[in-house]
């Protein structure tokens, strides 16, 4: 049965018609059947249910190629014996592998359900997390796909093997990738994926390193490279090599590998990634909160990398990424003529390949036959809007909370700012009271 969403401003992100004013997307199932001109698609569907935005933006849903959903419950947290941490490894020392070494089922249902909720509500569809919990490693991904499911989120998920823990958690976490990749692969939707997660080069040894290679076999890699410096040093120290050297040489760059950061590379670096056709995702906001450098990802772009948008989970609001993106690389160079048109390809264009690599059906794009991942947007004009300042007016006229309504897989999960299928206000007070247990034991 076709259902027409229009009488809004159609932003379709195909070439060959990129907006469409008085437009109309046509739904059959999960996929788009057509789009139009709301008076071609109401004649051409004259007996298909129509919902009317009453001008407003509709736009492919939002995608965020790097996320930590585990870091949810840290919100708010003040530890007794805080820390005042002035470097990077530092900050992970003090609170984040604190963070995950208590974390149980509830919490990681609970940070599952309140940042899928979180993205729905900025309009975000597909999410690729990066999970730790070193407290509770088997069966975590479960649990998080569970959640996922329930929501109705597109989702990639993995989780983060690390050495810091010790020789038994890593294997663990191996052996959950392994798992959860092999029931990912057996679902008969484009739902829910799974890659090999894989922290850091300074937290994993040569030996983990060969097993993880060896488990994840054809399946990508989603891994931290070069956040911080002491990644670079550890690994010349130790190794003789810089952090992309290694990873490459136990085969971990490949297509479908998410190299995540890469702040600290050098030229020959950027060839390896060119060359291994990898991934870079982009986190332009916890980049600057844990002061850890800007990642060339501008020289990336233009050397033909392909560099996603990620939020690190700093926050679950795409378009704010997307505005910090453009202002980083900016201040960065000194430079205020940058970064206009990488920041919104990033987001916009280069994510939607990057699911491409991962997912069976087109993300991120209205065009005749992909997944039907829909946002309406409120956004009063004031000025025209055309082909050629839609990426203007995403800067300076958006943010998450412009977002009214959310559809993933042909359905409404957001309608009108209300959150379907799940008791929302319960989610969060339950949430609460785990998160008071939490910081109890971190």
């Amino acid at each position: 049965m076709t259902h027409l969403i229009g009488n809004g401003i159609l932003i379709t992100r195909n070439a060959k018609e990129r907006l469409i004013h008085g437009g109309c997307v046509a739904i059959n199932g999960n996929t788009i059947d057509d789009f139009g001109t709301t008076a071609d698609m109401r004649k051409k569907y004259e007996n298909a249910a129509f919902d009317d935005v009453n001008g407003s933006l509709i736009m492919p849903g939002l995608i965020n190629t790097h996320g930590h959903i585990y870091s949810a419950l840290a919100r708010g947290m003040i530890l007794s014996d805080d820390k005042v941490s002035t470097s990077f490894t530092q900050i992970l020392e003090n609170l984040w592998w604190r963070v995950d070494r208590a974390l149980g089922i509830a919490e990681i249902k609970s940070s599952a359900y309140t940042t899928y909720l979180d993205g729905i509500r900025n309009g975000v569809t597909t999410v690729f997390d990066h999970h730790a919990s070193a407290g509770k490693v088997q069966d975590s991904l479960a649990a998080i796909a569970q959640v996922a499911k329930e929501l109705g989120v597109r989702t990639s998920l993995c989780y983060e093997v690390s050495d810091r823990d010790g020789k038994a958690i890593s294997d663990q976490g191996i052996a959950e990738n392994a798992e959860f990749i092999k029931f990912a692969n057996a679902q008969s939707n484009d739902m829910i994926k799974a890659m090999f997660g894989l922290h850091a080069s300074f937290t994993l040894s040569d030996s983990t390193l060969d097993k993880c290679a060896q488990a994840a076999e054809s399946t990508g890699f989603h891994v931290h490279v070069a956040e911080g410096i002491d990644d670079v040093n550890d690994c010349i120290a130790k190794h003789g090599k810089r952090v992309v050297e290694r990873l490459n040489d136990f085969g971990i760059l490949k297509n479908n590998t998410l190299a995540v950061h890469c702040i600290h590379i050098n030229e020959a670096e950027k060839t390896i990634l060119k060359q291994t056709d990898s991934i870079v995702v982009h986190n332009p906001e916890s980049n600057m909160g844990n002061a850890v450098g800007c990642s060339d990802v501008l020289a990336m772009m233009a050397q033909g990398i392909l560099v996603g948008l990620g939020t690190d989970g700093f926050t679950t609001d795409m378009l704010e990424s997307l505005k910090v993106a453009n202002l980083i690389h900016k201040h960065q160079k000194g430079d205020p003529s940058v970064a206009w048109a990488e920041s919104a390809q990033m987001l916009f264009e280069n994510n939607a390949k990057i699911c491409s690599r991962f997912f069976d059906k087109k993300l991120g794009i209205f065009e005749r036959g992909a997944l039907a991942d829909i946002i309406v947007v409120d956004y009063h004009l004031p000025t025209p809007i055309t082909e050629d300042n839609i990426d203007s007016h995403m800067l300076f006229g958006l943010m998450g909370k412009n977002v009214k309504s959310t559809i993933i897989d042909g359905k409404y999960v957001m309608r009108n700012r209300e959150i379907l299928g799940v008791d929302e206000n319960k989610i969060y007070a339950e949430s609460q009271e785990v998160a008071k247990k939490f910081w109890s034991r971190v």
